[in-house]
């Protein structure tokens, strides 16, 4: 079996860690490629709007290979200097494609997201929680800390309080406390967990494709450029949107009191 299926419809990708048998671990280099493959055809297809990130069975994921680690075997085998390199052409390679994404991510977290997995459904732009789900960055429990960027991307997400607690503590979260505390959207039975992220990312993709990608990449650019600098970018694309057949047929549609019809131009 492939270790990452994806489905298109509605605009809307569909990536799922397809590992249930080892539930979803993201660590090997099959799983590395093919996840960068799936997210590099996302990007590069204008039909696409949003995509959605899941697991099969009954984990999100596993994060990395603890069996791996103890056996000093791929990306965790060699000298310091090797591992290191292992880390920057391994797992380091995903939160930069996954960042980079200009389409609007949704993680469905279907069950346990730890480690690395917790990392990359905090690399989402949304996250909706079956009331199985489970979060946990549990580095400091194995005597190591976050290599795939978890400790740059949990405090842009979660806060620096709660992002350094779970950090600091190796916890384990539940469902119900990612919710109250503003780790995810929502909370649903496993068995709605799809219809609501399909509900969230139906309701994304029938706006402008390209007015939505615009606006993630400002999103984005908020969080490393100062105001006036993001002023001017924020001006600069806007002008392009006033350009867009998009623009003028969402005016148009207002005026006339109808349902627009957008093509992405």
């Amino acid at each position: 079996m492939p270790p990452v299926l994806i489905e298109n419809s509605e605009r809307i990708a569909v990536v799922t860690f397809n590992a249930p048998e080892r539930r979803n671990t993201m660590t090997d280099t099959a799983m590395i490629e093919a996840l960068l493959t799936a997210f590099r055809d996302v990007e590069d297809d204008p039909g696409i709007s949003v995509m959605i990130l899941t697991g099969a069975g009954t984990a999100f994921s596993a994060g990395g290979d603890v069996k791996a680690m103890a056996n000093r075997s791929g990306m965790f085998a060699g000298t310091p200097l090797d591992i290191a390199d292992g880390y920057r052409a391994g797992v380091q390679r995903i939160p930069k494609a996954l960042y980079g994404l200009d389409v609007p991510t949704i993680a469905a977290v279907n069950g346990p997201a730890i480690g690395a997995g917790c990392d990359l459904a905090f690399m989402c732009d949304m996250r909706i929680a079956a009331a199985t789900a489970q979060f946990g960055e549990v580095f400091v429990n194995l005597g190591i800390i976050a290599g795939d960027a978890g400790s740059w991307f949990l405090p842009r997400r979660i806060g620096y309080q709660l992002a350094a607690e779970m950090t600091f503590t190796g916890r384990i979260v539940g469902a119900e406390e990612a919710l109250a505390k503003g780790l995810v959207l929502k909370v649903v039975p496993p068995e709605q967990l799809m219809a609501e992220a399909r509900a969230l990312a139906r309701t994304i993709a029938s706006k402008p494709p390209r007015a939505v990608r615009q606006a993630k990449r400002l999103l984005r650019a908020g969080e490393a450029i100062d105001l006036a600098n993001f002023l001017e970018l924020a001006a600069a694309n806007q002008a392009l949107a006033h350009a867009s057949s998009d623009h003028f047929e969402a005016v148009t549609a207002f005026v006339e009191k109808r349902k627009p019809e957008f093509e992405g131009r």
